[in-house]
């Protein structure tokens, strides 16, 4: 095991020494950039790069997010010998946002973050001097990511998704939730506002939440939003939901054409997306002789949906897999 994962099985013991220490003075070696996106907008990312890395992994992070989040996983990474580069998708984080009130989660067209993507890959990636290339994804940048390498299949030289975004749980029947969508999209009020029961950023409490089980995390992360008003995102319009569906459709059709070996990582108590989904995409993968690492999902026990902010022990037995499985592909 390599020196650096060690420390992963303890951090939340001494998390403020951790975060106010090591993370802050490697958080300030980062390189912030964009780039013009789809329809002009700015899209902002962050690269962390040492002489003598040959191998980059790009993070594609989830709705609402934002890299900033993303320091201690970037600093993992980082310290196993990777190159680490973490994009900021359209509407949210640091980059551009589409409507007038901010908090809004939109996107004009789901294939938009694909083609951002895209860009990025072309612009930052491929023409780096790396010897092999991978990407890390979660929740919708999953998804995201899974569309993109349809198109390039040969982009990356594995790829990993932590509960990827193929299908979001949501608890009203099919056929009413799509007659609710399809009738919004004719009122562009309504299509462009929050989706039902949803509405703009608030801090909800550890007891509360469904998306991890640290609170040391938690916390952490609840303070970037708090911090800076800038970076909040809250629920997503009408229209959002619509493209996400769509998406995670898109996604299993097209399962069979991304031939990239890839890891799923799923967690066992998901509240967020359908883990059927994933589910489906191993056995579509499978029956056409790409099958997944391992041949189904990688179930981590007991872990909600944010796997890469879980509480040590889940955390760092996903990170260890993902790891292992990029250096199994070197």
């Amino acid at each position: 095991m390599h020196k650096h994962k060690n420390g992963w099985f303890r951090r939340e013991n001494a998390f403020a020494a951790f975060t106010m220490g090591p993370l802050t003075d490697f958080w300030q070696q980062r390189e912030e950039d964009e780039f013009m996106g789809v329809d002009d907008v700015p899209v902002r990312f962050v690269r962390f790069c040492a002489p003598g890395n040959d191998r980059v992994i790009v993070v594609c992070p989830g709705r609402i997010e934002s890299y900033v989040k993303y320091a201690e996983l970037a600093y993992d990474l980082f310290y196993c010998g990777f190159d680490v580069l973490i994009i900021d998708h359209r509407g949210q984080g640091r980059s551009g946002r589409l409507l007038e009130d901010t908090h809004r989660g939109h996107v004009v067209n789901f294939s938009d973050y694909v083609d951002d993507l895209e860009r990025f890959w072309q612009q930052e990636v491929a023409s780096g001097p790396w010897r092999k290339r991978y990407v890390l994804a979660h929740s919708m940048g999953g998804a995201i990511t899974t569309l993109f390498l349809q198109r390039q299949p040969q982009a990356f030289d594995a790829v990993a998704l932590c509960a990827p975004m193929f299908g979001i749980t949501i608890r009203l029947p099919d056929w009413m939730l799509r007659s609710i969508l399809d009738w919004a999209e004719g009122y562009p009020k309504l299509r462009d506002g929050y989706a039902i029961g949803t509405g703009r950023w608030r801090a909800l409490p550890f007891s509360l939440n469904v998306l991890t089980h640290s609170p040391e995390r938690y916390r952490r992360n609840l303070r970037f939003y708090a911090d800076d008003p800038d970076l909040r995102v809250g629920g997503p319009t009408y229209h959002w939901v619509r493209e996400g569906i769509l998406a995670g459709e898109q996604v299993l059709a097209g399962a069979t054409a991304v031939t990239t070996p890839l890891l799923l990582l799923q967690a066992e108590a998901e509240r967020v997306v359908d883990n059927r989904a994933h589910d489906r995409f191993c056995e579509l993968r499978a029956a056409a002789g790409h099958p997944c690492w391992g041949d189904k999902p990688y179930v981590i026990k007991g872990a909600y949906h944010e796997i890469l902010f879980e509480k040590d022990s889940m955390r760092a037995e996903a990170l260890t897999a993902i790891v292992d499985f990029f250096d199994a592909h070197n």
